[in-house]
């Protein structure tokens, strides 16, 4: 079954190996592979003219087919009378780069003897996408000269030095003013560095055409509402405040008793119908004091939360934060997940499983799709170190590597969050901001996971929609914002968000 249906296919991210596989795809369907280099460098030229109004532009070509897009785009922007440069170190001696060597002419001169402060633009056409290990020699000092020059500078495909499917800087990389890229964007386009590399993004049709995805079938995408708003759940004129769930946060102590209520008021805010603060006695008058339409029991062992468990309106857990780490955060998740609940394990619930991780993975596989984990990187590596210690696989393998591991879907946070399920399907979050590098984010984030379990919505869809829907609201706030300011703006991302999907509210206002 093809994930990604026609409505998806523009936020499709394709790894290089599956780049390769469309343009061989294009060609064989009679598209020619120098008619798409050709096009490409077309496109290339375009974005070049628009950054240079006038004088001369370095073109850096590499040996490879991003080369051939570098030489074809000297040669159209020399045919129409603008001042170029091709700098080469070896020329191209076979296929669709050596032809463009032909047609432009031969002309060029070595790279070595690339100086920036010759030029007013410089076209990065060394490596793209594909480029498998780190810069040296001749090239790496080509990139270093440019990194240090303060030259606007086009990069094709990637910034030369990015692993395009990690995002990693291999050895070193300039930063562009834009990057131009072709047919579909691919992982280093939204992983950090590679993202903050690569200035404003281009993405050009070069006549690829979109069913060549059907072939594909790519597994990875960014993170937008048409790939998971059909599974929303969105309230009927008639909805009562049970058939939105009844989403459940666990407090700290009376001295950790802040993270819980921020998780609570996300799920509130995000949509849950009823939300519960379940705490322990010596919490419960510092917790009375600051609820309102959040209620409050008391919980104060695994006895108790499993008399609570018995009231099956309850339906979706948030454990983690304030909690604290041992074993009643074991005990509580083991309850929760054999009672057949939803649950999201965050922060110290996580933490609280970094030496029986094959205790919560026996938990997760017998409990499909009713466990979400939500990591920064530092309690990713507590709980998977196998994972983690291999961080040049990247951010997007690791976090599918412990999502099959745990029978979780994994949320492995930052700037440029992860979402990965179980059978392989990942996104990549681009709505995150810098402002949510505060105390506390993470904390609503994991409400918000849970307000979309309690709604009903399966978990790795759930997870989706919940990080948008955090960075959307932390956009919408604007600088400043600490994280009691998150749920606030809820009520305006969660709009945001139905007015893009179209959703019909009835007794609305519009």
């Amino acid at each position: 079954m093809i994930w990604l249906g026609n409505s998806c296919k523009e936020h499709a991210v394709l790894t290089p190996q599956e780049m390769a596989q469309a343009d061989d795809i294009a060609a064989n369907l009679g598209a020619g592979s120098f008619p798409l280099m050709q096009r490409a460098a077309q496109a290339v030229a375009e974005r070049a003219k628009a950054l240079s109004a006038g004088g001369s532009i370095a073109v850096l070509a590499g040996p490879g087919n991003n080369g051939g897009d570098a030489i074809l785009a000297a040669s159209i922007l020399a045919e129409e009378g603008r001042d170029v440069r091709l700098f080469l170190h070896v020329s191209p001696k076979r296929g669709d780069a050596a032809q463009a060597l032909k047609i432009q002419g031969g002309r060029f001169a070595a790279l070595g003897d690339f100086d920036p402060s010759d030029h007013v633009l410089a076209i990065d056409g060394l490596f793209g996408a594909g480029l498998d290990r780190p810069l040296e020699g001749i090239y790496a000092a080509a990139v270093e000269r440019l990194a240090a020059s303060g030259l606007p500078i086009l990069a094709i495909d990637l910034p030369s030095g990015v692993d395009g499917t990690t995002g990693s800087i291999l050895g070193t990389a300039a930063p562009a003013t834009e990057t131009i890229t072709f047919f579909r964007r691919k992982p280093a386009h939204l992983l950090e560095p590679g993202a903050s590399l690569c200035g404003r993004l281009h993405v050009a049709d070069i006549g690829i055409p979109d069913l060549v995805l059907d072939r594909i079938d790519p597994q990875l995408a960014a993170n937008h509402p048409a790939i998971w708003a059909d599974r929303l759940s969105v309230p009927a004129r008639a909805a009562h405040k049970y058939a939105r769930g009844h989403a459940v946060v666990f407090s700290g102590g009376h001295s950790h008793t802040g993270a819980a209520r921020l998780a609570a008021m996300a799920a509130l805010r995000g949509g849950a119908g009823l939300v519960t603060l379940m705490s322990p006695g010596s919490a419960l008058a510092v917790n009375a004091a600051q609820l309102t339409a959040i209620m409050l029991r008391r919980c104060d062992d695994a006895e108790q939360l499993a008399g609570h468990l018995s009231d099956t309106r309850l339906n979706a857990f948030v454990l983690g934060p304030g909690f604290g780490i041992g074993p009643d955060a074991r005990s509580y998740a083991r309850g929760i997940l054999q009672a057949g609940r939803a649950l999201v394990l965050d922060a110290d619930g996580i933490s609280s499983f970094a030496d029986h991780a094959a205790d919560l993975f026996q938990l997760g596989a017998a409990a499909p799709d009713h466990l979400v984990l939500t990591p920064h990187m530092g309690e990713f590596t507590r709980l998977f170190p196998q994972d983690a210690a291999e961080q040049n696989a990247g951010k997007v393998e690791m976090a599918r590597r412990a999502a099959r591991q745990s029978g979780a879907v994994i949320v492995l946070k930052g700037s440029d969050t992860v979402i990965a399920a179980p059978d392989g399907r990942a996104l990549i979050n681009e709505t995150g901001t810098p402002a949510l590098a505060t105390a506390g984010t993470g904390d609503v984030l994991a409400g918000l996971v849970g307000a979309q379990l309690a709604n009903g919505v399966p978990a790795f869809e759930a997870a989706a929609a919940a990080v948008w829907l955090h960075g959307v609201a932390a956009r919408l706030h604007g600088p400043g914002l600490i994280a009691e300011d998150l749920p606030g703006q809820m009520p305006r991302a969660i709009s945001a968000l139905y007015s893009l999907c179209g959703f019909s509210l009835p007794g609305w206002p519009a």
